[in-house]
């Protein structure tokens, strides 16, 4: 063991000196660009005029993180909780965290010295022609170490850009989840929208079959032609041909939800098929300012950290171009008998050693290593203006929500005028004719109206919500609701 001791001290320590030196000189600065968050002229407040209960005051954060609830709706709520816990396409998404964190622990660990442990079992036997023909073994065991010293920061940049890919992964979760939250809740909006759609033509059905009959009774008593009773025929027949669509799009509305929450088309018809009210937002909403929304936007915040990740891999790329330092040792023991491993260890005799510092430095690559810095810095402009694309269409978004929630509300307020005056000439109409004030062609007119209006008054209303789903979607509300902890609690409940 003295002799052990001694070896590492004569031919060991010095390793570790210069290891340590190497330690101190990675504390120096990485090469290649340091990053910064880019600097971005955002105007102080919206473009569109706020009305309809819009106001540009800071948004309440659990107003925000569970926007659904504001549509008063428990159905609504049942199904967001549901689609996270199964949406497949945020399984997906949270296993690309897994990756990505994995990612990051691999390139972190090339920071470290690696320590490997080896024994071998080694014999030949030589040739009596060349040799004594006579067969020899030989058995070692040791250990090998070895470290590359990053002094210009070419690994520090690689665990840079894979903490900085982890976090855009980490965006992209949160930025499926904003998705599905909204994709969940407009498609059950649809599927009410449709109800109330088809409810309006079955009554209306109702009132041209009670037509249809009236007309009929006229003709036998001679009080009407035959013309009248043609006409409230296809016009029941033309209202009833609706229904079919009507059913296809409610069967479409109800399998993608079912899709939505990770089950098999059909599962969710059940709780469903009952026709309940759509949801109706609440009258005042307030919507921040835009800085605001940036800040909060999945999608910008992945495109910033996508961009914080190639700006790091520009360095990693230029580290390239200067010498890689490292140092390698192995020490261990040989004999020529298993027993004889351990007995002789005391013995200095049977002991090897080496190790000691290397330089490694491309002089000549034929110009790939500066292509490569070339490419690098390439993508790192390609995703600044990425960046900078992601923020306008964000604007975008927001802008024409704003718009369009405002104006559906003014649309859906003169369609329930409208709607309350179809029905009043629908009735006046039927009055009139069965008192043979008026032709039946007022009651076929007033009676199409009605129905038109009441389908569009349905839409409108299934509308008015959508609209404010989408701005909150626009405004990055719903993620802050469900950390990865909670998502991931929510998929093992299931």
């Amino acid at each position: 063991m003295y002799i052990l001791c001694k070896i590492v001290f004569v031919r060991v320590v010095p390793l570790f000196l210069i290891m340590a030196i190497g330690f101190i000189l990675t504390g120096c600065a990485a090469v290649g660009p340091d990053y910064s968050t880019p600097e971005t002229e955002i105007s102080q407040n919206w473009h569109s005029p706020l009305k309809g209960g819009l106001a540009e005051e800071a948004m309440d954060p659990n107003v925000l993180a569970s926007w659904w609830t504001t549509l008063n709706d428990a159905q609504l709520s049942s199904l967001i909780e549901r689609s996270v816990a199964g949406n497949l396409d945020l399984k997906r998404a949270q296993s690309r965290v897994i990756e990505a964190r994995a990612r990051r622990g691999i390139a972190n660990a090339d920071m470290f010295p690696t320590l490997n442990v080896s024994g071998s079992d080694t014999w030949t036997r030589s040739s009596k022609e060349t040799g004594t023909g006579k067969t020899n073994q030989l058995y070692a065991a040791g250990f090998d170490a070895g470290w590359e010293m990053d002094i210009f920061g070419g690994v520090r940049r690689s665990v840079e850009a894979a903490q900085a890919n982890l976090q855009a992964n980490e965006e992209d979760l949160r930025d499926v989840l904003v998705s599905l939250l909204g994709e969940v809740a407009l498609n059950y909006i649809e599927l009410r929208t449709f109800q109330a759609r088809l409810a309006a033509v079955m009554e209306s059905i109702d009132t041209q079959n009670e037509t249809y009959q009236l007309t009929q009774w006229r003709y036998q008593a001679g009080l009407g032609d035959e013309l009248a009773v043609q006409q409230a025929r296809y016009t029941l027949e033309s209202t009833s041909a609706q229904i079919p669509n009507l059913h296809t799009n409610l069967e479409g509305s109800m399998n993608r939800i079912a899709v939505l929450l990770g089950e098999q088309p059909g599962k969710v018809h059940d709780e469903l098929k009952k026709n309940e009210p759509i949801p109706v937002p609440s009258s005042n909403t307030t919507v921040g300012v835009p800085a605001e929304m940036l800040r909060r936007r999945p999608d910008v915040r992945r495109a910033e950290r996508e961009l914080a990740a190639q700006t790091a891999r520009v360095g990693v790329a230029t580290a390239d171009l200067y010498p890689k330092f490292s140092l390698s040792g192995s020490i261990g023991i040989e004999a020529r008998s298993f027993d004889k491993l351990a007995s002789n260890a005391s013995s200095s005799d049977d002991w090897f050693l080496s190790g000691g510092p290397r330089i490694s430095w491309p002089i000549f690559t034929g110009g790939a290593i500066r292509q490569n810095i070339k490419v690098q810095s390439a993508l790192q402009e390609q995703a600044l203006i990425q960046y900078e694309s992601t923020i306008l269409v964000a604007m975008e978004d927001v802008e024409n929500t704003l718009v369009s929630y405002a104006n559906e509300q003014t649309r859906m307020a003169n369609l329930r005028e409208a709607t309350k005056a179809a029905q009043t000439a629908a009735e006046l109409a039927q009055i009139k004719y069965q008192s043979g004030l008026t032709d039946f062609s007022d009651v076929l007119d007033a009676q199409r109206s009605l129905l038109l209006f009441q389908e569009q008054l349905a839409q409108s209303e299934g509308n008015l919500s959508s609209n404010l789903i989408r701005l909150y979607k626009a405004l990055g509300g719903g993620w802050t609701s469900f950390a990865s902890e909670e998502i991931n609690h929510y998929q093992e409940k299931k």
